[in-house]
């Protein structure tokens, strides 16, 4: 908490003395000049798409390989190497979102990634409840998300991301499908008045975890602010893990992806979890040929490294960021 003012604490007099809260000023100028120096790298105007990183990579790798990532030191990297954006996680760093009601730990959140000219540009956001059986937890969802909507606006969102895990909970798939894709329509309606694009991923660890699914989902919820993501890893597991995961893009349409999770695969599931993401460069499938499609068919949004279980995240990054920015010249 800041001293209430005393003139006594503030200055003395004395030739040369700087006031306290004058030299932290200052000194909060002097850091954030080299900072912002990152913002010229990022708005790169050769490019068609904003490129990002994902945090959940970064969190993955904490609790999966016990590594140490400071966010500074993640925020630098992705200052120094020219990223745009970040996407966040809710329970990495430290705790979860705060609420949109909550302005003093909005707008310090916000400044942190403004002090290394990045845009926070998505949130992830979990959806279990999208599709509880229960009407009064689904409508308890739907206020929860439109907090988060708001929060995403305050933060200088475009997007937000829904991945909607969980059990079944004694409901069919078909039933499931049928509650969620109802409430993706409303959630896509309150993103839309709010100017954001809500997109939804499904993977093999889900109970929705095939093409069917993540199309029925898609149309069923029928709403031009509820869109898709495209995630080469699992579309390749929903292709029948062949390693060509663009031939589901192509099916899905590229106008239908909201933002992109970029990585390339093996198409092997990590350690038995969900599809094993990897560098470009570092699995099997053909990432200029999927980034080709989404350029021709007029995707001119978010780009997003997901570097998740990789073990040395800042690797993926650079790898993935190489291609992404070869691909997106204009």
């Amino acid at each position: 908490m800041s001293p209430k003012h005393n003139p006594s604490v503030e200055g003395d007099g004395q030739a040369g003395f700087v006031p306290r809260r004058a030299a932290l000023k200052r000194l909060g100028g002097a850091l954030t000049l080299p900072l912002l120096a990152g913002t010229t790298l990022a708005a790169d105007p050769t490019l068609i798409w904003k490129v990002a990183i994902g945090l959940n990579g970064f969190q993955s790798g904490s609790s999966k390989y016990h590594k140490n990532y400071p966010i500074w030191e993640v925020l630098d990297f992705a200052s120094r190497h020219g990223f745009e954006g970040v996407e966040l996680v809710a329970d990495w760093p430290a705790g979860g979102y705060p609420a949109a009601a909550e302005p003093a730990r909005v707008q310090a959140l916000r400044r942190l990634y403004d002090l290394y000219g990045l845009r926070i540009f998505s949130l992830q956001l979990g959806a279990d409840g999208a599709f509880d059986p229960d009407a009064a937890a689904r409508r308890r969802w739907l206020e929860q998300f439109r907090d988060r909507v708001q929060l995403a606006r305050r933060l200088g969102c475009d997007c937000v991301g829904l991945w909607p895990g969980g059990g079944l909970r004694g409901q069919t798939i078909d039933r499931a499908i049928e509650v969620l894709t109802g409430t993706f329509h409303e959630a896509g309606k309150i993103a839309g008045d709010s100017g954001l694009i809500a997109s939804f991923e499904i993977e093999p660890v889900f109970v929705f975890n095939r093409e069917d699914h993540y199309l029925r989902i898609l149309h069923g919820a029928n709403h031009p602010a509820l869109k898709g993501i495209y995630d080469p890893s699992h579309f390749d597991q929903m292709n029948g893990a062949t390693g060509k995961p663009e031939e589901m893009l192509q099916r899905v349409g590229v106008e239908n992806i909201g933002y992109v999770q970029f990585c390339d695969t093996d198409s092997t599931l990590r350690d038995g979890g969900t599809s094993t993401h990897l560098g470009c460069g570092d699995g099997h499938i053909d990432c200029r040929k999927s980034l080709q499609m989404l350029r021709d068919g007029g995707f001119r949004g978010w780009v997003m490294v997901d570097e998740w279980e990789v073990p040395d995240p800042y690797d993926a990054c650079l790898k993935c960021q190489r291609v992404i920015e070869s691909a997106g010249r204009r």
